[in-house]
């Protein structure tokens, strides 16, 4: 495999590793992460949160330029938030759903 992507299995690998801290199902599989770039040494994230008055979401920003800026080879990590299109269970993976009682 090359480095690209080993380097980008590991970013999606650590955004599985961020929780809401209300939801006990990551960010990634909870369908909050609508793309994911790396240019370089930079990620740029696009997400969004299940509701835009999240109290969590400054929380789960900085874990996750936290946890992706460890990722060998990224040197900065910019998550820009969005609310279009808007979040819907419909996003979550089967997982997600199974884990919270959706299915």
């Amino acid at each position: 495999m090359n480095e690209f992507l080993e380097t980008e299995e590991e970013v999606l690998r650590m955004l599985k590793t961020v929780f809401d801290p209300e939801i006990p199902v990551n960010v990634y599989d909870l369908g909050l992460i609508y793309g994911v770039e790396i240019d370089g040494r930079k990620c740029h994230i696009t997400m969004t949160l299940t509701a835009p008055s999240c109290p969590a979401g400054d929380f789960i920003v900085e874990d996750i330029r936290q946890k992706v800026g460890s990722v060998e080879g990224i040197d900065d990590v910019d998550v820009q938030i969005v609310f279009e299109p808007e979040w819907t269970k419909d996003m979550m993976s089967e997982e997600a759903k199974l884990e919270l009682g959706f299915l």
